[in-house]
């Protein structure tokens, strides 16, 4: 009995021994980033130059934009002259039906914005990205744009962001 209980202890002791010393560790702290090398970021202001404007998607853009950057990487923000610039330009805001019914009326809308986004890292070679991102969120045709614009813009800003941060400095 006293074999066994000292077998069971050896390989509980084997078992955590191994386990302890796997380790699987993620980072979401700007992948691709070398911060030997890369230490400034200039983000611009995106100007709205959509056919048609919500006055205050650009400067929604642009604090999520600077907050996401910022709040997720080690890069220190300066006004002008960064190691990696961003800027770019609103270019969509469109409204379109879609699930039309048997009525001919669309049950849904959908409101896509699109960014035309120019990255460049001046400190390393092929790592400029010069893309348009676009995003879109649906919602019910009996609701009014104006009732769900501020909550739509929030989602669109968000999902415009991921994708831009992933194809900048996340490593996926």
């Amino acid at each position: 009995m006293k074999r066994m209980r000292g077998k069971n202890i050896l390989s509980v002791a084997v078992v955590a021994l191994f386990f302890s010393s796997c380790a699987i560790s993620y980072s979401f702290q700007g992948g691709k980033l070398n911060y030997d090398i890369v230490k400034t970021i200039t983000i611009h202001d995106f100007p709205n130059r959509a056919p048609l404007v919500y006055p205050p998607l650009s400067q929604v853009f642009d604090q999520a934009l600077r907050d996401r950057f910022i709040a997720q990487t080690r890069l220190l923000p300066v006004t002008s002259n960064g190691d990696i610039e961003i800027e770019g330009e609103i270019v969509g805001y469109d409204i379109q039906g879609e699930a039309i019914k048997d009525d001919a009326y669309a049950s849904q809308t959908r409101l896509t914005v699109s960014v035309r986004l120019k990255y460049t890292n001046n400190k390393e070679a092929n790592s400029d990205v010069d893309q348009t991102f676009s995003a879109y969120d649906s919602f019910s045709s009996t609701r009014s744009l104006d009732e769900v614009q501020d909550e739509l813009i929030r989602k669109i800003v968000d999902e415009l962001i991921d994708m831009i941060y992933n194809a900048t400095v996340a490593n996926w």
